[in-house]
């Protein structure tokens, strides 16, 4: 599909939220990894964005080595704006990778694993919730939401 950019982010928030939180996909997918990298980068960085900026107008200002004044601080605000910038872009770039990821069809092998749970799910009378997955060709967003639905019933 083309999508737009703020769709490709949205698309990665979305497969980030349904993909689920068991430890023991991460034998079978390799996208648990970069499920579980971006939730850490999407809950961590924002905060180390702005303790980064803070620190550098502090330790840049002077004032630790009894030097301070409002121009050094003035003066390395521009520096402590790109890596705060830098450092608030990496969450964003996880979600458009998993953006991109979510919306590229399974291979071949994946996509038939893919229809056997579906036809598993089918059986345990889970219909009424798959109605919106797709059989003919499924994508890795169409697995988050299999796999996210399988575990929401076993639990």
């Amino acid at each position: 599909m083309n999508l737009s950019v703020v769709q490709i982010i949205k698309l990665g928030q979305q497969y980030l939220n349904l993909w689920p939180e068991k430890p023991e996909l991460a034998r079978y997918f390799a996208d648990y990894t970069a499920i579980q990298s971006a939730r850490f980068v999407c809950r961590y960085f924002p905060a180390l964005a702005l303790f980064t900026v803070v620190m550098q107008l502090y330790f840049g200002s002077g004032y630790p080595m009894g030097q301070g004044s409002i121009d050094n601080a003035i003066n390395t605000l521009s520096v402590a704006l790109v890596y705060g910038l830098f450092i608030l872009s990496i969450p964003v770039q996880a979600l458009v990778v998993l953006g991109v990821k979510a919306d590229k069809f399974l291979p071949p092998s994946l996509a038939s694993w893919y229809r056997s749970g579906l036809e598993k799910a089918k059986e345990q009378d889970n219909l009424n919730k798959l109605t919106h997955l797709t059989v003919s060709k499924p994508r890795y967003i169409d697995l988050a939401q299999l796999l996210q639905l399988t575990f929401a019933t076993r639990s």
